[in-house]
This record gives C-alpha cells, structure tokens and sequence, in this order.
C-alpha cells in the first residue's frame, strides 16, 4: 500500500486536469506493489508485468471518471485484481505449461542455507511448491483476501473496499483461506505460513 494516500489524491487530481506527469509519480510509486500482487495471483512474471501496466492504462482512460476522493489504492488493486481474475480463467479455459518455473521450484530458488543437507532443501521446495499450488487452487474471492492480506497488509478495511464486502466478510474469507489451506496442505507435514 502507498505510503502517502495524500500524494495519491494530488497526483490523481494532477492527472484528472490533465498533467500527465502525474501518472508517471503514479506509477513510480504503484509499479512493483501492483506487480508483487499480480505475480503472486498469477504465478507468473511477464502477465504479472503485463496486467500492472494494464491497470495503469485503465487508470488513465478513466481518469476523467473517477471522483477526485477516490481511493487510488483501492481502484488500482481492484482493476488488478479483476484483470488477474480474468486472466486466470483464461488460462484454464487455454490451458498451456509454463516453463517460468519448472514443477518443484519456487520463486526463490536458493531457499535456505548453502550448507543445509540436500534432503532438508528438497522438503523446503517441496513444502513451497505445495503452498504455491495450495493458494492457487483456492476460490478467487478467498484467494485474493489471502494475498491481500498476508502478502499486501491491507488492513480488513481496505481489503473491504476492494473485495466488496464487509470487514466480517473478510474475516470470514480469511478463515475458510486458512482451513482450505490446512486442508490442501495436511500431507506435506506442519506449515508455520498458515496460521
């Protein structure tokens, strides 16, 4: 989230009354959170560039629509999170392999120490790419509540505005992410990353 929800409204103002360097600072300060989220919906880095840059085209085209209290964090993640969505149904309806990350890898791919024994790097993997798949086979309602919340710090209040429900709604998917999750995950041993 944008440290500076005031400079967000300026800029936005700046942009509505047409200084298009305002989209620029916009984007300066929005690009790599708005990718880190696609990316992490999408699990992949080139439509994770490519929807962020298309939530900014939005931004512009509709700039002259919005009101001048618009909450800027929460119309970009939502456009982002509605481009994703969409994407993602794309792909299940076009399936294809991906070779960005090979079955088993993980975003980090030297996780954990040099000196760790093979078999104990092996389960980290191993553990990450259930995780991965765990996240990704949820609804996308719960989903994008999970990455909001535990990848962006959105409070519920912000997640609320995005999502479109109410904070006990985020609450709500909050819980069942985690229990679907513990469920998904049940086979591959403990999991401190869902609490």
């Amino acid at each position: 989230m944008s440290a500076d929800p005031a400079a967000d409204r300026a800029d936005l103002l700046a942009l509505q009354t047409g200084d298009d360097a305002a989209l620029d600072r916009i984007v300066a300060r929005w690009q790599q959170p708005l990718c880190a989220y696609a990316w992490r919906y999408l699990r992949n880095a080139e439509d994770a560039s490519d929807l962020a840059l298309e939530t900014f085209v939005r931004l512009h085209q509709h700039r002259t629509r919005l009101r001048s209290d618009t909450n800027l964090s929460a119309w970009l993640y939502t456009t982002l999170t509605n481009l994703c969505h969409n994407r993602h149904r794309w792909w299940h309806r076009h399936p294809s392999v991906s070779l960005e990350l090979l079955p088993g890898e993980s975003e980090n791919a030297a996780l954990g120490d040099e000196a760790a024994p093979p078999d104990a790097v092996a389960e980290q993997h191993e553990a990450l790419a259930a995780l991965d798949t765990a996240i990704a086979a949820l609804p996308h309602d719960l989903r994008t509540t999970l990455l909001l919340h535990h990848f962006e710090h959105l409070s519920y209040r912000e997640i609320a505005g995005i999502v479109g429900c109410s904070e006990r709604g985020v609450e709500t998917r909050l819980y069942r992410a985690r229990q679907a999750l513990r469920g998904a995950l049940s086979a591959v041993g403990p999991f401190a990353v869902v609490r």
